[in-house]
C-alpha cells in the first residue's frame, strides 16, 4: 500500500525530544513514517503506541515487540491506551488532515481529480457518509457547514442549489455534485472552490473539529510534565484549535490570571509555528499548507 512522504518529518519527530526509554504515541499512523523515524530514536525498553481508523493503515504496521497499533480513532486515545496499561506518555505526535494515500484512492471520494461515489469517510465503520450529508442535511445546515468549514462566502447559495437538485433526484457520487454546482465552479479557480466544498463535507462526515478538540484536550491529561506535543495542520480552522489550546490550554476566552497578573496556562510553546521549506513542498506538495506547532506540558 503506497503512502508518500510524511510531512515535516524530522521536525515534527525532533519536537517530541525523544527519550530512549520512553513512552511515544503516533495518533495518525498512516504509511508509518513518522513512526518509524520514532522507532529509529528509541532503545530496546522504549515504546511506540500508533493510532489509525483506516483500515487500509494495517497493511503498515511496523515488525517491532516495542510497536503497537491500535486501529481506532484517536479521539479515544485515554480508553485505548488505558488497556495497555498506559497512564501517562512522554510524547504525542499528530499529523492532521487527509493522507496522500486517502486522496489517491479514487473510490474513497477524497479527491477532486476523481469521480467516486459520495463517501470521505477516514473508516468505513463510520454511519454518516457524504451521501448522507449531501441528501438527508437541512438547508441552513449545509449553508453553516461550507461556510465553517469551507471558508465559502457563498454557503447559502451553495446549500440552495443541492437542496434544489435532489428533489429531482438525489446527487449520488462526486461527478453529480460537480454539475449539480456548475455554475459556481468559473474555469480559472473550479479546483480550489471544489476543494474547500470537499474539504467543508469532508470535516462534516468525520465531525473533525470535535475529534481535534477530544484529541488535545485528552493530550494534557496523558502527557507527563516535560512531556512534548507535536501536531501538523492543514488548515486554519485547525491550526487555530491547536494554537489556542498549546496557549491558553483552553479553545474559547482567555485562562485565569494569577494574583500576580499572571496566566496560568499548562503549555509551554516550544516552537510558535515551523512551516515546510520550498524544497520540501517541491518534493511533496501535500507539504505545502503544513503547519507544524510543538508545547511542553509544564
Amino acid at each position: 500500500m503506497e503512502y508518500h512522504n510524511p510531512v515535516l518529518l524530522k521536525e515534527t519527530v525532533d519536537g517530541l525530544n525523544i527519550k530512549p526509554d520512553g513512552v511515544y504515541v503516533d495518533v495518525t499512523f498512516g504509511g508509518g513514517g513518522h513512526s518509524r523515524e520514532i522507532m529509529s530514536r528509541l532503545g530496546p525498553n522504549g515504546r511506540l503506541f500508533g493510532f489509525d481508523q483506516d483500515e487500509d493503515a494495517q497493511a503498515n504496521v511496523i515488525d517491532d515487540e516495542r510497536f503497537t497499533l491500535i486501529p481506532e480513532n484517536f479521539r479515544f486515545i485515554k480508553r485505548y491506551l488505558r488497556f495497555y496499561n498506559i497512564k501517562e506518555v512522554d510524547g504525542i505526535l499528530a499529523d492532521l488532515g487527509v493522507s496522500s494515500h486517502q486522496f489517491d484512492v479514487a473510490e474513497r471520494g477524497f479527491s477532486t481529480r476523481f469521480d467516486a461515489m459520495l463517501d470521505m469517510r477516514m473508516s468505513k465503520k463510520n454511519d454518516l457518509d457524504a451521501f448522507k450529508v449531501v441528501n438527508d442535511y437541512e438547508e441552513a445546515d449545509l449553508s453553516r457547514m461550507f461556510f465553517d468549514y469551507g471558508d465559502l462566502r457563498n454557503s447559502k447559495a451553495l446549500a440552495s442549489r443541492i437542496v434544489e437538485a435532489r428533489k429531482e433526484k438525489p446527487i449520488t457520487n462526486t461527478g453529480e455534485l460537480k454539475q449539480v454546482l456548475g455554475r459556481f465552479l468559473p474555469a480559472h479557480k473550479s479546483n480550489k472552490i471544489l476543494a474547500q466544498i470537499y474539504q467543508a463535507i469532508r470535516i462534516e462526515v468525520n465531525h473533525e473539529m470535535d475529534v481535534l478538540k477530544e484529541f488535545l484536550e485528552q493530550s494534557l491529561d496523558l502527557l507527563k510534565p516535560g512531556g512534548r506535543l507535536s501536531v501538523i495542520a492543514y488548515h486554519s480552522l485547525e491550526d487555530r484549535l491547536v494554537k489556542r489550546y498549546v496557549r491558553n490550554g483552553m479553545f474559547e476566552g482567555e485562562p485565569e490570571r494569577d494574583m500576580f497578573g499572571n496566566f496560568e496556562v499548562p503549555f509551554k510553546i516550544i516552537e510558535k509555528l515551523i512551516v515546510p521549506t520550498e524544497e520540501e513542498i517541491k518534493i511533496n506538495n501535500r507539504a505545502r499548507s503544513a503547519r507544524l506547532r510543538v508545547a511542553e506540558k509544564k
